[in-house]
């Protein structure tokens, strides 16, 4: 059994790769660090875009064509201090661009994440700012989720 201390790393090391992953359009070893029902939420999502995926092969579709749609690079990232080791809170910047148009992509995010003892992602609570994503694929962010 891991101690509270190997868990808590774990999980930061399942955030940084989530951020490696995606920001090199590794998809299918982004799903992998999810549990097998893993859930990723949008409380702040805008209307007609998802809230809450779940499941590898719903996450997979969701996320496999985020390569098409941005160019990313992650930043400045803080992992906030929790008391709870399965819990990690984090705060970065992306800085990047839609491919499509060209436009700039640089949001600030702050993630809280559910891990399990060995470092898998139970469930990622997304807060980001939408209107960023709107103005750079200048579409409704359905495209995001369409090829």
């Amino acid at each position: 059994m891991n101690t509270k201390e190997q868990i808590s790393a774990l999980g930061q090391q399942a955030f940084k790769n989530h951020l490696a992953y995606l920001s090199s359009g590794r998809i299918e070893e982004w799903v992998d660090l999810f549990t097998e029902n893993g859930i990723l939420e949008f409380p702040y999502g805008p209307k007609d875009f998802p809230t809450r995926v779940s499941g590898k092969p719903e996450l997979h579709e969701y996320m496999k064509n985020f390569p098409l749609h941005f160019k990313v690079e992650f930043e400045n990232l803080y992992f906030h201090p929790t008391a709870d080791p399965h819990t990690t809170i984090a705060e970065f910047t992306s800085k990047g661009h839609a491919l499509a148009t060209g436009n700039p992509y640089n949001q600030r995010y702050i993630s809280v994440v559910t891990t399990t003892d060995d470092g898998k992602i139970a469930k990622y609570v997304d807060f980001w700012n939408p209107m960023v994503a709107l103005e750079a694929i200048e579409a409704p962010l359905t495209a995001f989720v369409k090829e």
